[in-house]
């Protein structure tokens, strides 16, 4: 009896670990090709696919300069660039697809247990195109998602996707609340000490923690006014709080020599970092302030103090996600174009507590 529940023990160890290794085994892609905030905003769509399907990997295609940083430091395992993948095939007409034997598509979509994609329409040829491809070395699903939610939706885009995802993956699963407390992004120590390097070199104390500052975004009309961010920073400065400016490749190509050395006549301004770079001086940052935009979403998702101004977007939907955010919302109409000394006054007093 002894020797039997010995035997009966040693199988189900290796059943179990068999289902494991399979489990790990399942992988699943994410296609985004949009930019630095929208690749944030779908991690929680990640982390829910891993957990949901148990998958034991989930790796991103999209333009590297945005996700390249995410492996490491968030729940993507790996990243694909999307400048090496032939995405124009997938949009020809379905009756006119062909793939070759050791086709470069079948070895960037096989493999994969699931696929959800933000390029394509649902019963469109590229999706049809997708599904016949991800097949060809295995059993994949495949699930198309809108980027955009509809004007009358209510909630969080993340809760959009996840929702999407649900209702098209056919299966029962329940659905994972994001939590505002969730951290989606884990900055290294070897990011902590490129921050601390930054500021050294920007001639700062490393470890004074500065507020740092982002002025711009990619829509002009979601920038709150410049002379408001340097009122702010100046009225921080009086107050013995160290601010710093980080201008991106969209400011530098907005802002005349004139608008960039009145920045520099009232803080510390960095230029053109990349994001690893920018990561690593936000976590060296005391706080965040900055507009709807990426930057905003990475300081957020990191887990730094954050500070986020809303013009025209609405921040019920487009909220960063991370433990210490704060949303000020603004008048729409004026938001880009007059100075607020109200909502500059809220914004200080946020700050400094």
């Amino acid at each position: 009896m002894v020797r039997q529940k010995i035997h009966d023990d040693i199988l189900e160890l290796l059943r179990e670990e068999g289902t494991e290794a399979a489990r790990k085994a399942q992988r699943g892609l994410i296609v985004q090709p949009g930019a630095i905030g929208d690749c944030i905003l779908t991690l929680p769509l990640a982390a829910f696919m891993k957990e949901a399907l148990s998958l034991g990997g989930i790796d991103m295609l999209g333009h590297t300069e945005y996700i390249g940083f995410l492996p490491g430091r968030s729940c993507i395992d790996a990243v694909i660039s999307i400048d090496s993948v032939d995405m124009h095939r997938l949009f020809v007409e379905k009756e006119a697809f062909d793939l070759a034997d050791r086709d470069p598509l079948i070895s960037t979509f096989g493999g994969y247990a699931w696929i959800a994609t933000f390029v394509g329409e649902p019963n469109s040829d590229f999706e049809h195109n997708l599904i016949y491809t991800a097949n060809c070395s295995g059993s994949s699903e495949v699930v198309t998602l809108a980027a955009k939610a509809p004007g009358d939706f209510a909630g969080h885009l993340t809760e959009f996707y996840e929702q999407q995802f649900i209702a098209q993956s056919g299966l029962p699963l329940k659905g994972r609340e994001v939590q505002p407390s969730d951290c989606l992004i884990r900055a290294t120590r070897a990011d902590t000490a490129k921050g601390r390097e930054l500021l050294r070199e920007a001639g700062l104390d490393p470890n004074c923690r500065p507020v740092v500052i982002q002025p711009g975004s990619g829509g002009v009309k979601k920038c709150w006014r410049l002379d408001n961010f340097l009122a702010v920073a100046g009225e921080l400065k009086s107050k013995g709080v160290e601010t710093l400016f980080l201008l991106g490749p969209a400011e530098l190509e907005r802002y005349t020599k004139t608008i960039i050395k009145k920045i520099a006549g009232v803080s510390i301004h960095l230029v053109e970092l990349s994001l690893v770079e920018v990561l690593g001086l936000l976590a060296c940052a005391g706080g965040f302030i900055g507009n709807d935009s990426g930057t905003t979403h990475l300081a957020a998702g990191s887990g730094v103090r954050t500070f986020a101004l809303f013009g025209p977007t609405n921040p019920s939907m487009y909220k960063p996600i991370g433990p210490a955010v704060t949303v000020f919302k603004g008048n729409p109409k004026t938001f880009a174009s007059r100075s607020s000394v109200g909502l500059r006054r809220r914004l200080i007093e946020a700050v400094l507590v």
